[in-house]
């Protein structure tokens, strides 16, 4: 499996086969053993120990600490990185709009004109090439407009909802 790693500004590929981890081209033999009930994983690579705390922040976000620095963690699948590449990471709470990263069918929009929406929750599913896909807000934010239905056919770049900085309460 195929993974990009983004720590700070600088994003590595990972590739991931059992034990044996590829990152930017460089292979290592990894093992790592969780400290059940607690954040602590036990790592050795390439013969070298080290003890890791690895916590959730979200959907495809980790905050990492090891060796007594803290770092912040972003992870996506191969798929999830090509759909980024083509159209951005979604809806931002700056007021972007979500376009359709390539042509498909809506199957699903998951939220209405003035719902607020927060980081890593599905905005619209559509349909391309038989597979769903599932996309999601970067940020927190609330929905201005909609501007896709669910059955709708759409081309690639056209745009399917907007989304605003979120209301302040």
């Amino acid at each position: 499996m195929k993974y990009f790693v983004t720590v700070g500004e600088r994003t590595v590929e990972v590739q991931l086969d059992g034990d044996r981890v590829t990152i930017d081209g460089v292979v290592s033999v990894v093992h790592r053993e969780p400290v059940i009930g607690t954040p602590l994983q036990q790592v050795m690579i390439d013969g070298r120990a080290f003890t890791l705390s690895l916590e959730s922040d979200g959907p495809g976000r980790w905050v990492a600490g090891v060796r007594g620095s803290r770092y912040d963690v972003a992870v996506v699948d191969e798929r999830t990185h090509h759909v980024q590449q083509l159209v951005g990471p979604g809806a931002a709470p700056s007021g972007q709009a979500l376009k359709a990263p390539m042509p498909g069918l809506v199957v699903r929009v998951l939220v209405a004109e003035g719902d607020q929406v927060a980081t890593g929750q599905g905005l619209v599913v559509l349909e391309a090439m038989k597979m769903e896909n599932e996309l999601k807000a970067t940020g927190t934010g609330v929905v201005m407009a909609v501007r896709a239905m669910a059955g709708a056919t759409v081309e690639k770049g056209q745009l399917l909802l907007e989304v605003g900085p979120a209301s302040v309460s």
